[in-house]
Parts: structure tokens; sequence; C-alpha cells
């Protein structure tokens, strides 16, 4: 009896290590975590959405790693790889163990993939998949619109744990992780394309492996700065105009507070305009503070200032009924330089820290 059950026992343990290594499963010749080498290449950027933080392009990403079951005899070792490509090398992988990869930016559906494998006598396979499609990506305006963007492409496996398969790179994936020498961005400057390991956090405190992949791209900043600043700095000399045209005689003001007045209420509705369209042209703007937020907010400010030195000193005369009239000449000859040069220190100010 007992040694029917030992026999049994036997061979089930003899079932499951079968099991254990059929060629889909987790290759654990080398020992755990299994090492996959991680490089990407953007083969073509084909369109920038700053307002949804999304990009469409074609990219490749390449995984390498080893299973000791795929070894060829030693007679074969300086053979070539066996390469396969599209059909044959989906049937191919359906055969093999291959990492689970995911594109976790990716949105929407994938509108085309292909693969690429090589098979080599040692047991190392590379896999090059070629994928279209829509990929979402953080976005940064604090420095627009001189400003360099990460197009990102996130990949991980979070089917296993850290522990089991872990994503990396080497140098040779770094070099051959850039893009195309074709690739253009209408708009932007394509640069170099980073690698960085990051693990993602999954439930009861599990790690799993994670590898960020970005493509930097340096917006082409003069077209659009003309176009907005331009306008912004014209605005500001609205308000400013309201404080340097009146004139002072003997301590007087000579020009009606109205005329005026109606000068600045004008400007306040050109800059509304200003904003409305800037605005519905660059949603995104609205995520965060930029020169663009600040140079309107300057706008409103230096507006607030013009109708105030209007209202209380040229239409009610408050320094001249509080301290003189010679104080209240005295302090408007001060404000016609203070205030514009206050401004435009500002205003550029605000330029320059977003160029540098």
């Amino acid at each position: 009896m007992k040694r029917t059950l030992l026999a049994f026992a036997l061979s089930i343990i003899g079932a499951c290590a079968a099991a254990a290594q059929t060629p889909t499963s987790l290759p654990i010749g080398k020992g755990l975590p299994v090492l996959v080498k991680v490089a990407v290449a953007f083969v073509e950027i084909t369109a920038l959405n700053e307002n949804t933080s999304t990009y469409k392009a074609t990219v490749d990403v390449r995984l390498r790693w080893e299973d000791p079951r795929l070894r060829r005899p030693s007679e074969e070792a300086t053979d070539p790889p066996k390469v396969y490509r599209g059909a044959e090398a989906q049937a191919q992988l359906a055969n093999l163990w291959v990492p689970a990869v995911e594109v976790v930016n990716q949105r929407g559906a994938v509108t085309y993939t292909a693969a690429g494998l090589r098979v080599y006598p040692d047991g190392k396979v590379e896999l090059t998949t070629r994928t279209n499609g829509e990929f979402a990506t953080p976005f940064e305006v604090e420095r627009f619109p001189f400003d360099r963007q990460k197009l990102q492409l996130e990949l991980a496996i979070r089917g296993l744990t850290a522990d089991a398969v872990a994503l990396q790179f080497e140098q040779d994936d770094l070099e051959y992780s850039r893009p195309a020498a074709n690739a253009r961005l209408d708009g932007w400057t394509l640069g170099l394309v980073s690698l960085r390991s990051e693990p993602l956090t999954g439930w009861y405190g599990a790690s799993h492996a994670r590898v960020l992949a970005s493509l930097e791209v340096a917006r082409v900043s003069g077209p659009i700065a003309a176009a907005i600043f331009i306008p912004l700095f014209a605005s500001l000399l609205i308000p400013l105009l309201g404080i340097w045209l009146n004139r002072v005689e003997d301590g007087q003001f000579q020009i009606e507070t109205f005329e005026f007045v109606n000068l600045i209420v004008g400007g306040l509705f050109a800059v509304i305009a200003l904003n409305f369209t800037v605005n519905s042209l660059y949603q995104f703007l609205a995520q965060g503070e930029n020169p663009v937020h600040w140079l309107f907010a300057l706008n409103y400010v230096t507006l607030g200032v013009s109708l105030l030195v209007n209202v209380l000193i040229f239409r009610f005369g408050v320094v001249e009924r509080l301290l003189g009239r010679y104080v209240q000449e005295q302090l408007y000859l001060f404000l016609i330089w203070a205030v514009p040069l206050l401004v435009l220190t500002t205003a550029t100010a605000v330029i320059l820290v977003a160029v540098v």
C-alpha cells in the first residue's frame, strides 16, 4: 500500500514538473527573476494633441530574454539565428514563453501591429513589435511656448511581480532607443530617447516591473510667441496710455477723466477677448501656471491700477485734498515713469524665466 502511494505521489510530482517545463511556461532555468531587456525606437510621430495630452506614433518595442530550453545542439552554436516575420512570427510565439509586456499608456485601439522574432542558438530570444496607436503623455505648461515635452511610452508587466520578471536595459538598448532618421513632428524639434526604470505598485504591496521610454521634443516657439506675446504687450500699453496722456499745469489735470476711463474699459474688453481666444486654442494652459497666464494677470492688474489713478487722482483729486496740489503733481510725475517701468520689467522677467 505504501509503495502504491509513493508511486502515485512521484507520478504527480513528475507531471507537475513536466507541466512547469512546457515551452510556454516561465523559463526558470537560470533562476528568478527572468531578465527582459527593453528598448524603444520611435519610427514616426504623426501628431501631438496638447489639449488632450496625447500623441500618435509608430513605435518599435524590442524585448530580449534568454530561454535555456531553446538552446540548440553544440554543433549548431555558430549558426545564425532563426528569423520569423509577420504571421510566421505569430505562429512561433504561440509555442514560446513571451513576457506579457503591456503598453500601459495606450489610448484606444491599435491601428496597426506587426512582429519580428529572432531565436539564437544559445537560447536568446529577440522580439520586436511595431505598433501604431495613440498614447497618453504628461504635459508641462510652465514654460510655454518655450517648453520641452517628453513623449512617454510606458511599458509594464502587471501579470507577474518583479520577483518573477524584471525589465532592464543596457547600453545596447539605449543606443537602439532613438527617433528614426526621417521622423518629423510639425512645430517641434525631436531630441533623444531616454529610458527609466520605475516599479509599478500593485495589490497588497506587490511590485511590478516597469520601464518608461521618453522622447524629448522642443517646441519651435517663434511663431507662437509672436502671435501671443505681441498682442499681450500691446494690450499693456492701453492702461499705461490712460496715465501718460494726461497733462499737469499749475498742479491741475487738463484732460477729463471720462475719456481715459473709456480707454481703460475698451482695453479691458480687448484683454478679455484675447484671453478667450488664447484659451480656446490652447486649452491645456488652464492646467497650471505659465508665462501666458502671468501676462494676462499683469494686464488685469495694470488696468486696475490705471483705473484707480484716473478715478482717485484725476477725477476726485484725493491726493490734492489730503496732501496738497504740489504733492499731487509730484506723485503724477512719479507714476508716469514708475508704473510703466515696473510693468515692463515684470513682463520681461516673466518671459526670461520661461526662456531660461
